[in-house]
């Protein structure tokens, strides 16, 4: 008997380093993150820890724009520089510590603030997959935020100072396929089963050795018969126990799978329906009209729009994956291979109509292959779509604020202190400095004067309380690395869950305070 070949030396390392991050978003997961491109603007603690935070797990590449020199006072905040360094580009020095925790991801840095970049080559981050963004003053934020709007390139902009701490992700659109639901269902198709999952539990005798499912719809037929209507399952908690109660009266001791069988009946049922944030995606306009720009995703979506309504009987396509059973390996593998068969059926009808949709745009038919519709196909319950807003546009007066205001005074809570932040952006552009470098006293004032301005500005008819902002010119710009980490981390997770496609990012603003640990996630 030959020996079977040996796994590539570079591929089994390779694994090996990644093994815990695959376990959580799959190697096509980490072929994504491995082919992204980001740009980290300005250096920051904060920014530096984002940047770690994605350069561990095996970022493709990433470019560290900042036009200043590493200083003294850098030191005390930032763990990614030296003293070696002062003096130095501190884009140089950034990029060379982090490429040191990773030497397969490639490095680059510029010497240019954001400033000189927009004014002088505002195309430079098109390139990139996603632009991470810190503690900006309020110009050079809102000139960001609307080149990258234009850009269509995301943007993730974090701010750390003293014990506060927030991220606020601006995207266009983002179109989830694995959103990784916690709770969720197994699709079994007990009450409609499709034909050959029908003859295979008709057929097969229910003994103590198969898995629960078969025991369950073996009593669900006997149920189905003492309902005087065409009721295929039961709904309530009363029809639910009376189907238990048909089972645990023909039960004999030690049968397992007759025990998995009860417990199964609260949450075997009911799966395989569109839900309304599926519905939405039916229904939205992306959907309903593709063009040749049209993004693969909604292509995709309006196939399995047309399989669910016009060939499924409003069912969405099989995902084919079955729970763990007590059984023996014969029986389980036997209805295994009926559920797996059944998806691949669901999909390739599924991928067969991308393919029409394809020609009928002129469009390659293999802009959109079979592995990404049965990914689809099998993550059909759970689709989303995000669609974010602009950060300059918090900046006018917009409604979206309003609520926010009237749900939360301006007094102490979150609320404020990302107001105040804001708040602290504006006095940087106006004044030129830092409030509470030299003098609190009189920076307090002036952070209040810009404060109570920029609220009216936006329509508000609130104020921030002196202890908050008293607060911010007493942090004088520092930066603590401990509360920089906690967000640079979170903030990392978010890109991750951006480039992979997996995992509901936050929308849109998360705000941290260290102080009382409290944190709050707002839609702004």
């Amino acid at each position: 008997m030959s020996s079977p070949a040996p796994k590539s030396p570079e591929l089994s390392d390779k694994s090996k380093k990644y093994d815990r991050q695959i376990r959580l978003w799959g190697e096509h997961g980490q072929m994504l993150l491995e082919s992204a491109n980001i740009c980290l603007a300005n250096v920051t603690a904060v920014g530096c820890e984002t940047a770690k935070g994605l350069v561990l797990p095996g970022i493709g590449g990433f470019t560290v724009a900042d036009g200043s020199t590493v200083k003294e006072e850098d030191l005390g905040n930032n763990f990614f520089l030296d003293a070696s360094y002062i003096g130095k580009s501190k884009a140089l020095a950034c990029m060379q510590l982090l490429q040191e925790l990773n030497p397969d991801v490639n490095g680059d840095y510029v010497d240019e603030s954001v400033d000189y970049i927009l004014a002088n080559r505002s195309n430079f981050f098109d390139n990139f997959d996603l632009v991470i963004a810190s503690n900006l003053n309020e110009q050079t934020l809102i000139s960001l935020s609307n080149r990258l709007w234009e850009s269509n390139v995301p943007l993730l902009y974090c701010r750390s100072l003293g014990m506060l701490g927030t991220i606020r992700l601006q995207i266009k659109e983002h179109c989830i396929v694995e959103a990784h639901p916690d709770n969720r269902q197994f699709d079994l198709r007990l009450e409609h089963p499709f034909e050959t999952l029908r003859e295979h539990l008709e057929s097969t005798e229910v003994t103590s050795k198969v898995p629960w499912l078969l025991v369950l719809y073996k009593y669900l037929k006997v149920w189905q018969k003492q309902q005087d209507g065409d009721q295929k399952a039961p709904k309530n908690y009363k029809e639910k126990l009376a189907l238990k109660e048909l089972i645990e009266k023909e039960m004999k001791a030690d049968e397992e799978n007759h025990e998995e069988a009860i417990k199964a009946v609260n949450t075997a049922f009911g799966a395989g329906r569109v839900s309304s944030d599926l519905k939405a995606i039916f229904n939205d306009d992306a959907c309903e009209q593709l063009n040749k720009k049209s993004n693969p995703f909604w292509i995709m979506a309006k196939a399995l729009k047309h399989f669910v309504t016009e060939e499924n009987n409003g069912y969405v396509p099989l995902p084919g994956v079955l729970p763990d059973m007590t059984a023996n390996t014969e029986s389980y593998i036997a209805l295994q291979h009926v559920y797996r068969q059944q998806a691949l059926h669901d999909a390739d009808q599924v991928y067969h109509k991308c393919q029409d949709y394809l020609k009928q745009l002129s469009l390659p038919v293999d802009s959109i292959d079979e592995r990404s519709v049965r990914l689809l196909c099998r993550e059909a319950a759970g689709l989303a779509v995000i669609r974010g807003t602009r950060i300059a546009d918090e900046y006018e007066k917009s409604c979206r604020l309003q609520p926010l205001v009237e749900d939360n005074e301006l007094q102490g809570t979150l609320t404020a202190y990302n107001f105040a932040l804001r708040a602290y952006e504006r006095f940087l552009c106006e004044c030129g400095n830092i409030p509470g470098e030299c003098t609190v006293e009189q920076d307090i004032g002036r952070l209040k004067s810009i404060a109570s301005k920029m609220l009216n500005d936006l329509g508000m008819h609130a104020t921030i309380s002196n202890d908050v902002l008293h607060e911010i010119c007493r942090f004088g710009g520092a930066e603590l690395h401990a509360v920089s980490a906690f967000i640079g981390g979170c903030a990392a997770q978010e890109v991750i869950k951006i480039i992979t496609k997996q995992y509901k990012p936050i929308d849109n603003t998360f705000i941290y305070n260290a102080v009382t640990t409290e944190s709050v996630t707002l839609k702004l």
